[in-house]
């Protein structure tokens, strides 16, 4: 039985750390989850690190539907945590609770969207009708980045009480938990305290109840972004080149394939065979 989002609320009260990594496909979402991983999130980053786009903006719902079902086949033990994408939400409550249901349907155990205060509205009328919500702040990369660009936030004091008062309003909507991107720690500290909800970061400090990375970033296998936030414990891109190079290299001197490596006829059926097509 996976994990579900009463665990990861008990997870905060107990003073238990929480493990949240995003992955997109079968294959590495299943060994994230083989590594007892709390919260698989499929996020919209999807869009840069998978299709490679230059942001977290076309991504569309059928994609996102496309990446959650991929990752609900390979889970087993965590709770599975989906992105509602750039405007799949934003036109109406209507939207939001239609595109959160296709989350769901698609294999997630809740959805995550972007904003603040303005969309407390929405995440009431979402868990409403019965779907966790987990809330985002600070850095929202799709739409901060088109006016801030890429900025720590709650940096001055005005911006903090905007972000504390965000995550309070947030919690009192029915999120579940918070992610909360790219705040100076001390306000992320402060919000932690101040909300009964886990608070997720990725590059808010260790004040955090839990934290956030892309699987491709610490394994060290997404190369175009390299944010001082991304721990990386791998470097498997060049790991990964070499063992490309040395395949080419054993495919042009013939080394591979090896008679391990083919199949081959009885071979009584093979002196049939030329027999018949007189070879």
């Amino acid at each position: 039985m996976h994990k579900s989002v009463y665990d990861i609320i008990r997870m905060k009260k107990d003073g238990k750390k929480i493990s949240v990594v995003t992955s997109y496909d079968y294959t590495l979402a299943s060994l994230c989850d083989k590594a007892e991983i709390d919260i698989l999130l499929v996020g919209d980053s999807a869009g840069m690190v998978m299709l490679g786009y230059e942001n977290t903006i076309p991504v569309t719902m059928d994609q996102m539907c496309m990446f959650t079902e991929a990752v609900s086949r390979a889970r087993k033990n965590a709770l599975l945590v989906a992105d509602l994408p750039f405007m799949s939400y934003q036109v109406s409550i209507e939207d939001a609770i239609k595109n959160s249901g296709r989350l769901i349907q698609a294999g997630a155990d809740a959805v995550k969207l972007e904003g603040g205060i303005v969309m407390s509205e929405t995440i009431s009328a979402i868990t409403d009708i019965g779907i966790p919500v987990m809330g985002h702040i600070g850095l929202q990369p799709q739409t901060t980045m088109l006016s801030e660009g890429y900025k720590v936030q709650g940096k001055t004091k005005d911006t903090a009480i905007k972000l504390i008062e965000d995550a309070k309003e947030l919690e009192e909507a029915g999120a579940f938990s918070i992610v909360l991107e790219m705040v100076s720690h001390e306000v992320a500290q402060i919000i932690s305290e101040t909300v009964s909800i886990p608070t997720i970061g990725i590059g808010s400090g260790v004040g955090c109840n839990g934290q956030v990375l892309v699987v491709q970033d610490l394994l060290g296998m997404y190369e175009k972004i390299k944010p001082k936030f991304a721990k990386r414990y791998l470097n498997l891109s060049e790991e990964i080149v070499k063992s490309l190079e040395n395949y080419k290299t054993e495919v042009e001197s013939g080394i591979f394939p090896a008679q391990e490596n083919w199949f081959s006829m009885d071979e009584d059926e093979f002196k049939k065979l030329r027999e018949q097509i007189g070879s």
